[in-house]
């Protein structure tokens, strides 16, 4: 049955997919598939040529080898067992465990240096693909999950690493052997070699046939495991809402159904896979007997020897199961094509945002007047629907601007527009008189800081989530803006202090002490231009008025842009910006705008106590309207 495993999995390889779009316009056709795919991996594989120059010798030695071993045993029948003569016996004996020993070392040198450059271009591979999704604009991932990234990652490359690492060295060297074995046959008996040609395509046309359907079973299967994973990933993510809400039996009621139906697409390709075992195993041993019967008749009759029918059936078998091989092979390189299309196809989309070809450098000291003149956008993702128009806004040196109004008003896009995670459709945005485009997004946002809503921690420890905007501080530093932002009693009272692991997303910490780190690494990166989606609204009130403290020093001499949604920032402002459907309706202070009426004194009456003089003490709070 070993010899027939290769046979048995050559049509039953799942095709490979399309999960998802990868541009920004729909795309449901399905991969090429085309082996040519495969050539652009030569780009990779290049620089290691001689370490694969190394393998194929070592792949020709092993299949010459084998196909010696065919030679030894015809002498070893015909010299040995027929004359009953010990003496050629024991020469074949010993000429076998030289062979033996060559084909081991060739074995050894193949499998190493294949292994090995399998895995050092699947590194390379990864390491491109990953620095290229860094320099993708967020608007590219409005289009793509952020699981088919990860997938192409880690899946594709895998299936690559299978074809470079395993598969193409085997099936160049089945095809030596296929080569050579069909050689050695017809050397040893054209008559027989004759029928084994007619037979071979009998046996495969209704294997290539009848695998289509257990390849398809195979696909389908694989779908109903994705869902699984699917519905594990998302259940186990959200654990806390699935136990607050009482939702396990729910969960476990669905969970159990799509294994089921797992189970049951598992089965009917069992079953299929089991009768196409059935159809191989009466085809190919019903050839062998026909042509041993018609080998043995030769041998009676004297037209062929004993030691030859030997040597002819090693090699038949040896044709055979190549032929397989070659087949199975050939379903894995099929996979790997649509694997290196799809990265392929990532690593070709052009990032839209891009340094220009000469930027111009900022003059130094840097003051963060930041002006967005006549200012028109639309989210690659929304294109029916302007997120601002006709947008207007200058702010100066060392201003704090409060931006407000109801959710979707396109407060969040002035913020990505200014860290220049988007260019407008028209208009322009400058930075100290410097058009945003004329400069490279990186020397910007080396000048820009942002504490966000929801801050974002990452699976590391406190120190290294404080120093994430500047790598080269000093532990005496990250612990000044630990303090700065009333985050370092909470910090020193963790079990190992600044380098306590904080766990996935900071779940370690409660919703306020994630905004404080949030605000401790902006304070560390002291940049000139501050923008706070406002960073005091997971804090409680004690907390608050410590980092509103901090928050006022930073912000001192420093161009500060706020998403307000709590009265006291609105208050603090320099000026209040009032935003709706992506245009500016008023300018002013507080006290302006309530005696101008219209948007803000409509939102300020139902959201702040405006007769209440407790404003000064920081409870306001703008409520979801004016997030």
């Amino acid at each position: 049955m070993g010899l027939l495993n290769p046979i048995l999995e050559m049509s039953i390889q799942p095709r490979s997919r399309r999960e998802s779009v990868v541009s920004n316009n729909p795309d449901t056709q399905p991969p090429k598939r085309s082996m040519r795919e495969l050539r652009r991996l030569a780009h990779f594989v290049r620089p290691y040529r001689l370490a694969v120059a190394g393998a194929c010798l070592a792949l020709v030695v092993a299949a010459a080898t084998v196909l010696v071993i065919g030679q030894g045993l015809r002498r070893m029948v015909d010299e040995g067992f027929a004359a009953g003569n010990p003496g050629p016996l024991d020469d074949a004996l010993g000429a076998l465990l030289v062979v033996v020993l060559v084909l081991a070392g060739a074995t050894y040198s193949r499998f190493f240096l294949v292994s090995w450059v399998g895995e050092r271009v699947v590194a390379d591979i990864r390491k491109a693909v990953f620095e290229h999704t860094l320099r993708l604009e967020p608007a590219f991932y409005e289009t793509m999950r952020i699981g088919e990234v990860m997938s192409r990652l880690t899946t594709d490359t895998t299936l690559i690493q299978a074809v470079v690492g395993t598969s193409a060295s085997m099936a160049l060297r089945n095809v030596l052997l296929v080569l050579g074995g069909l050689a050695m046959l017809a050397i040893t008996s054209p008559r027989l070699t004759l029928l084994v040609l007619v037979v071979v395509p009998l046996v495969l046309i209704p294997i290539l046939v009848f695998g289509r359907q257990v390849r398809r079973l195979s696909r389908e299967s694989l779908d109903r495991l994705a869902d699984v994973s699917a519905y594990v990933n998302e259940s186990i993510a959200n654990i806390r809402t699935v136990q607050a809400f009482g939702h396990e039996e729910i969960d476990r009621s669905r969970f159990a159904g799509r294994v089921e139906d797992t189970f049951a697409t598992s089965v009917r390709r069992i079953r299929a896979r089991a009768l196409l075992t059935a159809i191989v195993i009466l085809l190919v041993f019903g050839a062998i007997g026909v042509i041993l019967w018609i080998g043995g008749r030769d041998v009676i009759d004297g037209r062929l020897s004993a030691g030859d029918l030997s040597a002819f059936v090693f090699y038949a078998v040896i044709v055979a199961s190549s032929v397989g091989a070659i087949s199975e092979v050939i379903g894995e390189l099929q996979r790997a094509a649509g694997a290196t299309e799809r990265l392929f196809e990532l690593m070709e989309i052009e990032p839209a945002i891009v340094a220009p070809a000469a930027s111009k450098p900022l003059v130094k000291p840097v003051t963060a007047r930041v002006v967005l003149d006549c200012v028109t956008f639309r989210y690659p993702s929304r294109p029916d629907s302007a997120a601002l128009t006709d947008f207007s806004l200058d702010i100066l040196h060392g201003e704090t601007v409060a931006l407000v109004g109801p959710s979707g008003a396109g407060k969040t896009t002035v913020f990505q527009l200014l860290l220049r995670f988007y260019d407008p459709e028209s208009g322009h945005l400058s930075f100290d008189g410097v058009d945003l485009r004329d400069l490279a997004p990186q020397t910007l946002r080396r000048h820009v800081g942002l504490v966000p809503q929801e801050p974002v921690i990452f699976s590391a420890n406190a120190a290294e989530n404080i120093r994430y905007g500047r790598p080269e501080a000093t532990d005496e530093e990250v612990r000044a803006a630990a303090d700065a932002a009333s985050a370092l009693e909470f910090i020193e009272a963790l079990p190992d202090g600044l380098n306590t692991f904080l766990g996935e997303k900071g779940v370690r910490l409660s919703g306020g002490q994630r905004q404080r780190i949030a605000i401790a690494r902006a304070i560390l990166r002291d940049p000139e231009l501050l923008l706070l989606d406002e960073a005091t609204s997971a804090l409680d009130a004690e907390s608050e008025r410590a980092v509103q403290s901090a928050m006022t020093g930073l912000m001192r001499d420093r161009t500060t842009l706020v998403i307000a949604h709590r009265l006291s920032t609105v208050i603090a402002a320099d000026r209040i910006v009032v935003i709706d459907e992506g245009q500016i309706v008023a300018e002013g202070t507080h006290a302006e705008l309530i005696s101008q009426g219209e948007l803000y004194a409509r939102l300020a009456k139902l959201q702040f106590d405006t007769n209440n003089r407790a404003v000064a003490n920081q409870q306001g709070d703008l409520s979801a309207d004016l997030v």
